[in-house]
């Protein structure tokens, strides 16, 4: 019996239980059965079906397993990432000029290769294209860049005199407001007359 390759793996082992239930059911006394170019006994069906059965289920057990796994390393593993990390820049600060301990750490101090003069002329080039590409000014060139405003119109803005209101006698109040301040106009004093004098006689 041919199964079908569009079935799931899980109704794969449903079938291979219901195979094994009918061949200790309905074959247990068969001397043997032909199958696939063999014969084989009823105790050998049942055992190729129970190895398809626990080769399915190991499968889904180690997923699962995996599965569990994969979400412990994600909760715990950033936390040690940095630990490590923050040990390493440790070993390096400490050890950093003995290439040796580093070594037996499994670091490595950085080298700095010098570049060539071939390689600093390219760079220069590099940069200087990237520059005209970007439009970068440097500051002589930022200095001579002016503004241009076109059509703007300013109005001036005057602001009126202020206004002060000399006390009058005949008025009942005296004083003046002259924009929300108030001055009091003051005389001055008048100079008293000279007293003419008779001499004796």
């Amino acid at each position: 019996m041919a199964t079908n390759n569009s079935a799931s793996k899980g109704t794969v082992v449903a079938l291979a239980k219901s195979l094994i239930a009918g061949t200790n059911k309905h074959l247990a006394n068969t001397t043997q059965v032909m199958l696939a170019g063999g014969s084989y006994t009823a105790a050998q069906i049942t055992s190729k079906l129970d190895q398809l059965v626990r080769l399915r289920t190991d499968v889904d057990t180690a997923k699962a397993t995996t599965k569990g796994k994969l979400a412990v390393e994600k909760t715990d593993m950033p936390a040690l990432r940095i630990f490590m990390d923050a040990l390493v820049s440790c070993v390096k600060a400490a050890y950093g000029t003995a290439p040796d301990v580093l070594a037996d750490f499994g670091l490595h101090p950085k080298v700095v290769t010098p570049l060539t003069v071939e390689a600093k002329a390219a760079a220069a080039a590099k940069r200087k294209a990237t520059r005209a590409a970007r439009k970068t000014m440097g500051a002589k060139q930022k200095k001579d860049v002016k503004g241009n405003v076109i059509g703007i119109t300013l109005t001036p803005v005057t602001a009126a005199p202020p206004v002060v209101t000399t006390a009058n006698s005949s008025s009942p109040t005296a004083g003046a407001t002259s924009t929300g301040a108030t001055a009091a106009a003051t005389a001055p004093a008048a100079s008293p007359a000279p007293v003419a004098v008779k001499p004796a006689s």
